[in-house]
C-alpha cells in the first residue's frame, strides 16, 4: 500500500530520474529518517551533487536555490517545519516571486519549496503554524496544499516542472495516509480543485488536513439524509473559482474550512469572493471554520478545544439547514485529540 510520504518520495525520484536539472536539498534530506520518509535513499541513488543536506541558513540557501534556478536548474528545497522557512521570506517575496514580472517574463525562477506544517503532539506556537495565507497573498507565488495521498505525487511533479516558484505545503498528519488508487505518474494541473463528494445541501470547500475531517463529516451527514458537495481545493493559489461558484449556484450555501487563522485569512478571501460573485444565489450567510485567532499551545490540555474536527463541521452544517445532527458515529471513533492516530509516536 502506498502512502502520502511514499508518493512524495516517488515524485522526487521520478523528477530526478527524468530531468538531470532537478536538485533536492534541505536540512535532514539525507538523514536516516529522510524528512518523514519523503527523501529516503535518494542521495544514494542520485549522488551528493544532486541530493544533499544544507546548513541552518534558510535565507542564504533559498538565495542559492534562486540563483541555481536562474542558471538552469530546478531546485526542490525542503524545510522540516514551515516555521523555519520564515527566515527565507526576503528571498521568496523580494526575489523568487518578483523575477518573472521584473524582467517581462524573460527569466523565471522554477523552484519548489516544500514546507511541513501541522498540529498537535506538543508542537506549540513555533512549530505548528499554518501560514498559507501569507504566501497566497504574494503575486508570483503558487501555493499547493495536497490532502489525499493519491494527489501528492501528481501535484508535486506539477510544482517541480512549473516555470515559476511554488510553495508546497505538507501537513505532517497526512504523511501516513494511504491510497490504493492506480499509480499513473501523471501531473495534476495546479489550480484544479477536486470534487470529492456530490450533493445539493451545502458546498463545503476545504484544503489539506481539513479535507480529511470534512470527509468524515459528509459521510456521517449522508447517513442522515444530507448530501453535500465537498471540494478539495488542492491549490490555495491559484484557486479554482469556477468549481466553487458552480457548486454554490447549486446549493446556495457555502462553508469554508481552513487550517489557518480566521482573521485576514484565506477562508475569508473565499467567502468574500463568492459573496461578490454569487450573492443572488446564496440562501444563507457563508460560514468559516478555522483555527482561532491565537497561537496553538504546547500543552495537550490547552489544545483540546482548539482545532476544528469532523463533529464541528457536521454540527454546523445541521445549523445551516436548521436540522439536528447526531455526531455520535464520529465521536465513537475518536482517539486522542492531539495525534492523528494511536500509531503516531512522534513528528520525526
Amino acid at each position: 500500500m502506498r502512502n502520502f510520504a511514499s508518493e512524495i518520495r516517488s515524485g522526487l525520484d521520478q523528477a530526478l530520474e527524468n530531468d538531470p536539472s532537478v536538485l533536492v536539498f534541505g536540512l535532514g534530506v539525507p538523514d536516516p529518517k529522510g524528512v518523514f520518509g519523503t527523501t529516503l535513499d535518494l542521495q544514494e541513488k542520485y549522488g551528493e551533487k544532486r541530493v544533499f543536506d544544507m546548513p541552518t541558513a534558510e535565507n542564504a540557501m533559498t538565495g542559492i536555490a534562486i540563483g541555481a534556478a536562474l542558471g538552469g536548474f530546478k531546485p526542490v528545497l525542503t524545510h522540516q517545519r514551515l516555521d523555519f522557512a520564515l527566515l527565507s521570506m526576503d528571498q521568496l517575496v523580494n526575489n523568487a516571486a518578483k523575477w518573472h514580472f521584473m524582467f517581462g517574463g524573460q527569466r523565471n525562477v522554477p523552484i519548489t519549496v516544500r514546507m511541513i506544517l501541522g498540529r498537535g503532539w506538543g508542537q506549540g506556537p513555533t512549530h505548528s503554524q499554518n501560514l498559507q495565507s501569507w504566501f497566497a497573498h504574494i503575486p508570483g507565488l503558487k501555493v499547493v496544499m495536497p490532502a489525499l495521498a493519491s494527489d501528492a505525487k501528481g501535484l508535486l511533479l506539477s510544482s517541480i516542472f512549473d516555470p515559476n516558484p511554488v510553495i508546497f505545503l505538507e501537513h505532517r498528519w497526512l504523511h501516513n495516509a494511504q491510497t490504493d488508487e492506480p499509480e499513473t505518474g501523471k501531473l495534476i494541473p495546479l489550480g484544479e480543485a477536486n470534487l470529492l463528494r456530490s450533493g445539493d445541501a451545502v458546498t463545503i470547500v476545504s484544503v489539506s488536513y481539513m479535507t480529511i475531517e470534512a470527509l468524515h463529516a459528509v459521510d456521517v451527514l449522508q447517513d442522515q439524509g444530507i448530501s453535500c458537495d465537498l471540494i478539495d481545493l488542492r491549490t490555495v493559489s491559484p484557486i479554482d473559482w469556477g468549481k466553487i461558484e458552480a457548486s454554490v449556484k447549486k446549493t446556495g450555501k457555502l462553508m469554508m474550512l481552513d487550517t489557518g487563522f480566521k482573521t485576514n485569512g484565506f477562508a475569508g478571501e473565499v467567502v468574500a469572493r463568492i459573496t461578490e460573485r454569487c450573492w443572488a444565489d446564496l440562501t444563507a450567510p457563508p460560514v468559516r471554520l478555522t483555527a482561532p485567532d491565537y497561537s496553538e499551545s504546547t500543552s495537550p490540555a490547552l489544545t483540546k478545544d482548539y482545532h476544528i474536527r469532523a463533529e464541528h463541521i457536521a454540527e454546523r452544517v445541521g445549523s445551516m439547514l436548521g436540522k439536528d445532527i447526531s455526531v455520535e458515529p464520529i465521536l465513537k471513533l475518536r482517539g486522542p485529540h492531539d495525534v492523528p492516530g494511536n500509531w503516531f509516536t512522534g513528528p520525526f
